[in-house]
C-alpha cells in the first residue's frame, strides 16, 4: 500500500520533470527566435534563392503531373489551362495599365513584362481553344 510519503515523492518527481520540460521548451523557443532574427538580419536563405527553388520544384511537379494525365483528361485539362491563362491576362492587363504616379522611369519594365505576359497568355488561350475544339470534334459522329 502506498504511503503518503511515496505519493509526495512521486508528485515532487513529476513536478521536477515538468520544470525540466518547461526549461527545455524555453530553450527551444529561444533557439527558434534566434534563428528567426538571424533570418531577418539576412543571415538566413536569400529570398531570391528561396523563390527560385520553389519555381524549379514547381516546374518538375508540373512536368510530371502533365505527362501522367491520361488522354481522356486532356480536354478538361486544356479548359483549366485556359481558365488559368485568363487570370494571367487579367494580371497582365493590370501590369500594362500601371499608373505612373511619381516618374516615368519607375514602371516601364512592369509595363513591358505585362505586355509580354498579355501576348503569351492570349496565344495560350487561343491555342487552347483551338486544341479543345479539335479534340471535341473527334467525338462527333461523322455524317
Amino acid at each position: 500500500m502506498a504511503t503518503p510519503q511515496d505519493a509526495l515523492d512521486r508528485a515532487q518527481a513529476a513536478a521536477e520533470m515538468a520544470r525540466q520540460a518547461a526549461e527545455a521548451a524555453q530553450a527551444y523557443i529561444q533557439l527558434a527566435s534566434d534563428a528567426g532574427s538571424a533570418a531577418a538580419q539576412g543571415l538566413g536563405v536569400d529570398p531570391f534563392v528561396f523563390r527560385l527553388s520553389i519555381f524549379v520544384m514547381a516546374v518538375f511537379v508540373g512536368y510530371y503531373v502533365v505527362w501522367s494525365v491520361t488522354p481522356a483528361l486532356h480536354t478538361p485539362l486544356m479548359s483549366v489551362t485556359n481558365a488559368i491563362s485568363s487570370v494571367i491576362v487579367v494580371g497582365a492587363l493590370l501590369a500594362v495599365g500601371v499608373v505612373l504616379t511619381t516618374d516615368d522611369a519607375g514602371a516601364w519594365w512592369a509595363r513591358a513584362f505585362g505586355f509580354i505576359a498579355l501576348i503569351l497568355a492570349s496565344v495560350n488561350i487561343f491555342g487552347g481553344f483551338l486544341v479543345t475544339q479539335r479534340m471535341l470534334g473527334m467525338y462527333k459522329k461523322k455524317s
